[in-house]
């Protein structure tokens, strides 16, 4: 599938009902989810792949995954969002299986399978100070590569945190659109530069 089809596809997926601010439930915009997405499928690592989409929000990194022909466990903590990603896989025709627990429950660990490749866009901090590291060690402990989308200038924290366990092995950089969601928020439209990180398990 085109990068440009596959964009057009998750398009369709619908966001949040009801987003909390404390938990950055921003929706992964389409262009962006399909060229984390596009870049994983040309490197082998999601088309016929077990795939885990990890804090899904709405499920549409889980739902391109499947699209692209990934077996999809997509996990989330808010029933509300689970209700919404099993809607938006049914319109869009994927089958992917939903896990609802918080990454860091300690069940969490026995009850998300391991997988081939771990896609995410883990919240960034901005709320909750160090929210994305239970989603890396997560990733690390479940897949052996992972593709993520992580704040501007994370690059040298995450080769810090991940020492000794994985190494970033590619790097791009994208934007996060986000448009007017939140009392705080003072224009319609705010572009958050981020990075793209593909994190390979040692």
């Amino acid at each position: 599938m085109k990068l440009r089809q596959l964009e057009m596809l998750l398009q369709g997926v619908s966001g949040f009902n009801n987003p909390s601010a404390e938990r950055e439930q921003y929706q992964t915009p389409a262009p962006l989810a399909a060229r984390l997405l596009h870049m994983a499928m040309l490197a082998g690592d999601i088309s016929g792949r077990t795939v885990l989409d990890l804090g899904c929000g709405t499920g549409i990194l889980a739902i391109g995954a499947a699209l692209l022909g990934a077996d999809v466990v997509a996990v989330e903590d808010d029933g509300e969002a689970i209700r919404i990603a099993e809607a938006n896989a049914h319109d869009l025709g994927c089958n992917i299986r939903l896990i609802q627990i918080d990454i860091t429950d300690p069940q969490a660990m026995t009850l998300i399978p391991k997988g081939d490749t771990v896609i995410m866009n883990p919240p960034f901090g901005a709320q909750t100070e160090h929210a994305d590291r239970p989603f890396l060690d997560m990733a690390l402990t479940k897949a052996d590569i992972t593709y993520g989308i992580f704040n501007a200038r994370s690059e040298q924290f995450i080769r810090e945190f991940i020492q000794g366990r994985g190494e970033i092995t590619s790097s791009i950089l994208a934007g996060l659109t986000i448009p007017r969601t939140f009392w705080f928020h003072s224009r319609d439209r705010h572009e958050i530069p981020v990075e793209i990180h593909v994190i390979k398990r040692k």
